[in-house]
């Protein structure tokens, strides 16, 4: 069987706990607007997104010329490289690839600022010693694969740090929504600043392709907002977005569900054998000696082996939250795998 960069893809009959998407799935008020306008798919996309930003404008409390919508947060990583060429760069790991990715494509030499396992994996304000001789610092809150969150004092520390070096500090905040602690992005925004969010795990849209950065600079948004193809947003990922916007109790109620859920993972996962880490979204990362994807994938239940990420070994890995119902099926499955 296939495994892919990412995880997911894989084929029915696999419980997929390799991607984390929300268990609650799409909110019903996206479906019917999707099923209600599906004679609008014939036409060609806004390619400003001109609604959809409108209504991220009076979400996020910024003008809509701070605001670039892509197809999905992966395409704004690219788009936002591309656009700046950065000649130097720093990334923590373990982190998201697509960062380290997408600079390697313009050439770009990448410092890495190793996480440590005693820590946790959480970023400390050792990481300030590193924020000097960059263009470009990708920071994940909370961190992928780990769920770890920065502290919102430290976050201030660093986006002072970025622009007294003058160097664009990338927040990415796709699983922010998950945590319940969204707090105010504002805070940390100043002209070396972007903020990076999506729609495609908090409202299970990862088919549809929907995300968006928020920026300081309307200067660098607009320059950002010239890359990439024209039509880089669909209709329908637009009408879900706007959709989605509006589904604040489906957001509540998955909150509580990944809480309640992540829980009951954490405490009977717990063994000699496997180390869980803090986590405050909606996967946690894991360290066990034994190859226990493969084992687990016997049993038609496919988690994310974490081998590939910089910093980690393939005794890591990653399980998203899921209902209650599948993550007994995993603990079950683990329990006759350990004993």
């Amino acid at each position: 069987m296939e495994h892919f960069e990412h995880g997911g893809n894989y084929p029915d009959g696999i419980l997929d706990f390799s991607v984390n998407i929300n268990p609650l799935g799409m909110p019903e008020s996206v479906k019917k607007v999707l099923a209600e306008n599906i004679g609008k798919f014939a036409e060609y996309p806004d390619p400003y997104c001109t609604e959809l930003t409108r209504k991220l404008s009076g979400r996020e409390k910024v003008p809509v010329t701070d605001i670039v919508c892509g197809n999905g947060a992966a395409d704004l990583i690219y788009r936002l490289v591309y656009a700046l060429k950065p000649h130097r760069a720093l990334l923590t790991a373990p982190t998201f690839s697509e960062y380290e990715k997408a600079l390697l494509e313009v050439d770009c030499r990448i410092k890495f600022h190793i996480l440590r396992e005693t820590e946790n994996f959480c970023i400390t304000e050792s990481i300030l010693n590193d924020l000097h001789d960059v263009d470009i610092f990708f920071l994940c809150d909370p961190n992928n694969p780990t769920g770890a969150l920065i502290s919102p004092e430290l976050m201030k520390k660093i986006a002072d740090r970025c622009a007294e070096e003058n160097i664009l500090l990338v927040i990415d905040r796709c699983f922010m929504g998950f945590t319940g602690k969204n707090g105010d992005d504002t805070a940390f925004l100043n002209e070396n600043t972007v903020i990076l969010k999506a729609f495609t795990k908090l409202y299970a849209m990862a088919g549809l392709r929907l995300g968006y950065m928020i920026f300081g600079s309307a200067r660098l948004a607009e320059k950002v907002r010239g890359t990439g193809q024209y039509w880089s947003v669909s209709v329908p990922a637009q009408l879900a977005g706007i959709a989605a916007l509006q589904a604040a109790d489906h957001v509540e109620k998955s909150v509580s569900l990944i809480k309640k859920e992540r829980g009951y993972l954490c405490r009977e996962l717990e063994r000699p054998e496997i180390k869980i880490y803090p986590s405050e979204t909606n996967y946690l990362l894991f360290h066990c000696p034994r190859s226990i994807d493969k084992l687990l994938l016997e049993k038609n239940i496919a988690v994310r082996c974490c081998g590939n990420y910089y910093g980690l070994n393939a005794n890591y890995f990653r399980i998203a939250v899921k209902n209650h119902r599948d993550n007994k099926r995993l603990v079950n499955a683990v329990n006759e795998i350990l004993g």
